[in-house]
């Protein structure tokens, strides 16, 4: 194997490395909250599930429209496995993460190509923006898929920085799911947790997915970039 073909691409080492402290930080927190005082995780549970289909609605809702802008969506992922279990939690999630990357994807591209203004301009020239470009250009949806692993860059600009590429939208799409499992699930369950109930082969689970996501992130990091269209 060649040496090009073992060494990170440049700007790759930087996102393996905030995935990696990411995933320490949403491990960290989680185990804050299991530490620190807090309602009965029963108590609010069973306030959620008093509530009815219109607090699960009500909050697929907000994280959608949320996390279409740059607003970190960890806080509902963490608040899903918490409020709603596994089951519905991770559902909630990856439902409603797929519908705001592809509402961002759809409106910036739009708004590219018919009104073409200063906000873009800035998102272009933003320092966080050109790694996350030069991986779009070389490697398309495949670095879409990548750039979803355990949160490497953030989930906003992933959505804005795939708009503004060449990338098609149903790989876009494809790549957007088939990225998010791993740490949805992951911390959705981490989130499950906090309730102090949750089965120990669950949160094993959990850092299983991160170790996978973190590793696939790795070594698509190391793989030669082949340009895509």
């Amino acid at each position: 194997m060649g040496a090009n073909e073992t060494r990170f691409r440049p700007g790759d080492r930087s996102l393996v490395i905030r995935a990696a402290a990411g995933g320490l930080v949403i491990i960290a927190v989680v185990a804050a909250g299991l530490l620190m005082p807090h309602p009965a995780p029963s108590t609010i549970r069973a306030w959620a599930d008093s509530t009815g289909p219109w607090f699960l609605a009500l909050f697929f809702v907000a994280h959608v429209v949320v996390t279409v802008f740059p607003v970190p969506r960890t806080m509902f992922t963490v608040s899903a496995g918490f409020l709603f279990g596994p089951v519905v939690g991770i559902t909630v999630c990856m439902l409603a993460s797929t519908l705001a990357a592809i509402i961002a994807f759809l409106g910036v591209r739009e708004i590219d190509r018919r009104h073409p203004s200063e906000v873009i301009a800035r998102l272009r020239e933003h320092r966080a923006y050109a790694p996350v470009a030069a991986r779009l250009r070389t490697r398309g949806w495949l670095a879409v898929g990548s750039l979803r692993l355990i949160a490497p860059a953030p989930f906003s600009l992933v959505n804005y920085a795939s708009a503004l590429s060449p990338v098609r939208f149903w790989p876009y799409t494809v790549a957007t799911v088939a990225g998010l499992a791993p740490g949805t699930i992951a911390v959705v369950l981490l989130g499950d947790a906090l309730t102090g109930r949750s089965d120990p082969w669950l949160v094993a689970i959990s850092v299983g997915l991160m170790s996978v996501g973190l590793l696939g992130l790795v070594a698509d990091a190391r793989m030669p970039a082949s340009p895509k269209p």
